[in-house]
């Protein structure tokens, strides 16, 4: 896992993008759900503009927004996701995971299905029903339409034009730069004051929904309460620095109390964290400590815990520290431990390859993730960790192999397509290196770089042949995307 460092700067920027993205999927309040609004003779906003409007953000993101890009923290996201997408309303499941590297508590969802959290989420939620309460918060403000409600108050906007402004002020927190804040000035910065003004009451619709969608999925709904307590904490210990998820989602005390109201309301039952919550939860603290040295200092004063699920977190992120910190002995020794009592633990197994994968002992590593894998199939941070193997071990046929099943896994995931290209120039599979470059151009919006990978694939090969006619067909597409671009 490599440590990520931000400055502040970059942070509260990337906080302001998060601050768009969130309240234009603020939702209006109902006492019951009812019939969405229509616009003047056009209807609700096509399912097609929604995606169209996900998929700008998604390109922007990819292109400048910092990433968490840690297989066994995404992995876990995804399927605490997708617990909960069966008990929400949604009209289309197929959701675009984000996870932004910062350490500040914030949270978002974007029409096309694109739901976001910041890595800081994992530090100030206690527990793995905190977690999923903001989850599910914003599952609820997606299953609710919000965005077609507020355009049909914003006439004027079209979604192409708010995706070009949530595109700007994402540009702007990598950047640091005022390009894309200029891109969004004048006339729609009263349109973005407009739905703001609506999202004190806006939110309570989604505490509602959430807590349903919490309670339906066998989670504790209390969760949601105490989410907000930690939240009013900070801002009362912060002062006038309150969290970046209170600035898209104001935050009353009652607004607490009708939550905690409406939670106590629900069966009362105890319901355990998954292990795996805080595994990842000490994963990240990792990731975000100052140094691996002060990771491995704190996580050592941690080991007099008394909570045994907890403990196990707490030696498994002393581990991961000591790893980042190159002490790989002392890593492996923890992390045989762990799996001498939770054998058919990936995280374990996964963390114990990547040690000695840093030893050079590529045998050890292949033998316990190629294990792992007959009992996973297709499990993306065993696949991930085994590309990674060979990639180190200097096999760079064996790590496309694996790459290329994680693309039709993730077929939107631009670091596997261009960890593919690495190990595809490694295997001296020049096509192979132009294809998964031109994909992972594509996913960043840089279809004119994807058109030249293809074009250079393309005259590397045989007329007539499969693969030829496979690439001239991707060649078309992307002159389709090239046209439609300059259209608009």
């Amino acid at each position: 896992m490599t440590l990520i460092r931000t400055n502040r700067r970059t942070l509260s920027l990337i906080s302001a993008a998060a601050l768009l993205i969130a309240f234009l999927a603020t939702p209006a309040l109902k006492a019951e759900p009812s019939p969405l609004p229509s616009f003047g003779g056009g209807g609700l906003i096509a399912g097609q503009q929604e995606a169209s409007i996900g998929e700008q953000v998604m390109t922007s993101i990819r292109r400048s927004a910092p990433q968490v890009q840690d297989p066994l923290v995404y992995d876990y996201l995804y399927n605490v996701i997708y617990r909960l997408v069966p008990s929400a309303p949604l009209d289309n499941r197929d959701l675009q995971l984000v996870l932004i590297d910062s350490p500040a508590l914030n949270a978002f969802a974007v029409p096309g299905g694109v739901v976001g959290v910041n890595g800081g989420l994992f530090l100030n939620a206690a527990t793995e029903q905190q977690f999923a309460s903001v989850l599910a918060h914003e599952l609820a403000h997606l299953s609710q339409r919000h965005f077609a409600r507020r355009m049909e108050q914003q006439e004027t906007s079209t979604p192409l034009t708010l995706a070009g402004m949530i595109a700007g002020i994402v540009l702007s927190a990598v950047t640091q730069s005022d390009i894309g804040i200029a891109a969004i000035a004048g006339t729609q910065a009263m349109a973005i004051q407009n739905m703001l003004s609506y999202s004190r009451a806006h939110e309570q619709e989604a505490d509602r929904v959430g807590l349903e969608i919490l309670a339906n999925a066998g989670l504790d709904p209390r969760g949601m309460p105490e989410m907000f307590e930690i939240m009013m904490r900070q801002n009362r210990l912060q002062g006038n620095r309150m969290p970046e998820y209170l600035s898209t989602h104001p935050l009353t005390q009652s607004r607490v109390s009708d939550t905690q109201n409406r939670a106590e309301q629900y069966p009362s039952k105890t319901v355990q964290d998954s292990q795996e919550y805080h595994l990842m939860r000490s994963r990240l603290q990792v990731h975000y400590a100052s140094s691996p040295a002060s990771a491995v200092e704190i996580f050592e004063s941690y080991l007099n815990r008394d909570d045994t699920q907890k403990n196990d977190a707490i030696r498994y992120g002393l581990a991961v520290a000591y790893k980042e910190d190159n002490q790989l002995d002392k890593a492996e020794k923890i992390l045989l431990e762990l799996l001498s009592t939770h054998s058919g633990r990936i995280t374990f197994q996964v963390s114990l390859a990547e040690v000695y994968t840093e030893q050079k002992r590529y045998d050890d590593a292949r033998q316990i993730l190629q294990t792992a894998l007959s009992r996973n199939p297709r499990n993306y941070p065993i696949t991930w960790a085994l590309a990674g193997l060979e990639i180190a071990d200097g096999n760079g046929s064996a790590a496309a192999s694996y790459l290329k099943e994680l693309t039709r896994q993730r077929p939107s995931g631009d670091q596997i397509w261009l960890r593919l290209a690495e190990a595809e120039g490694m295997a001296r599979n020049i096509v192979g290196v132009h294809r998964a470059r031109a994909e992972y151009d594509a996913l960043r919006g840089d279809y004119r770089s994807a058109q030249r990978q293809l074009r250079q694939a393309q005259e590397k090969l045989p007329a007539g042949s499969a693969e030829r006619q496979v690439v001239s067909e991707r060649l078309s597409e992307i002159a389709s995307r090239i046209q439609q671009a300059d259209r608009s």
